[in-house]
């Protein structure tokens, strides 16, 4: 038998696999494609790895180092156009420092791709022209709702092109803060204490991710003690999925189990208990009824008080 099968294919093809009783299957994708594995998987009672993403939300501080967080957030965001799954997919900024991180976050995209992102070479386009034109969808959407566009906003549907975005004064009911965004878009939500940003990420699902830039250890332990995230970096983005030695992996909306390392080791793994009885007699053999000697009774009482 084949030990490694690889099967191309669309919707159908995707449906016509969870169809078959699997051990275990992987899942990466939307949320709410996860739901349709999930319950494909629970006919079989097949166990399920989902990774599955949603708003990782990013949180700048005063304390800051504004130029490393900066350009960190604006590289995480606009690499592959921001379609990764675990990108910054919106960021709060302390209102002391929200001009001074405006300004340092244009100048890193300018370094990063020119003045002109669109003749850049390193910088990517869009996957094809439905999510192209949904990304424009959620641009529009947020201005309508009286969205501050600080940079970007330039768009080219012939060619996937969309430039990288920075909005602020977003919206909480606008798309661009419900759903999660897949692309170099990215809402700025001034703050002034902590608690308001725990207030805020915990109205949402559980993220896959939260980066937290931060010179204050007491703001980092507080972020970390008052909110749930499958992973989390401080002062810095997205770098923890190149580290094996960390568990990959959501929370609830964001994911179910682990991958990576030793952990993704597991997760394929079925750890089967083997017991051996290796000497004629064993201890359970004093132990069988009838339970009608002192001897017995007393055995049984140790075992039970013990074990």
């Amino acid at each position: 038998a084949h030990h490694v099968a690889v099967v191309e294919g669309g919707v159908q093809t995707s449906t016509d696999l969870l169809e078959q009783p699997f051990n275990h299957i992987f899942f990466t994708g939307a949320p709410s494609l996860g739901k349709i594995v999930m319950t494909a998987a629970a006919k079989h009672l097949s166990s399920v790895t989902l990774e599955l993403g949603g708003k990782s939300p990013t949180i700048v501080d005063e304390t800051a180092n504004l130029d490393a967080a900066a350009k960190r957030i604006a590289w995480a965001k606009t690499l592959n156009s921001g379609q990764i799954c675990i990108a910054p997919d919106y960021v709060f900024v302390h209102e002391f420092i929200k001009d001074e991180f405006i300004a340092k976050y244009k100048d890193a995209i300018a370094t990063f791709y020119g003045e002109n992102p669109q003749e850049s070479s390193a910088y990517s386009q869009i996957i094809n022209p439905r999510h192209h034109r949904r990304l424009k969808s959620v641009l529009d959407d947020a201005l309508k709702l009286g969205a501050k566009l600080e940079m970007g906003g330039r768009t080219d549907h012939s060619s996937k092109y969309f430039e990288p975005t920075l909005l602020s004064n977003v919206d909480p009911n606008s798309i661009a803060m419900q759903d999660e965004i897949f692309g170099p878009i990215l809402p700025l939500v001034t703050f002034q204490s902590i608690d308001e940003v725990i207030t805020r990420i915990n109205s949402k699902e559980k993220p896959l991710a939260m980066y937290i830039y931060s010179s204050d250890d007491a703001n980092c332990k507080h972020l970390i003690d008052g909110t749930r995230a499958g992973a989390t970096c401080i002062n810095q983005s997205m770098l923890h999925f190149g580290n094996d030695n960390l568990p990959f992996g959501g929370i609830n909306h964001s994911g179910i189990g682990k991958s990576h390392g030793i952990y993704g080791f597991k997760e394929f793994s079925n750890e089967r208990a083997v017991l051996k009885q290796w000497s004629p007699l064993a201890g359970s053999d004093f132990m069988t009824a009838p339970y009608n000697t002192k001897i017995k009774r007393a055995l049984v009482d140790i075992t039970m008080r013990f074990f």
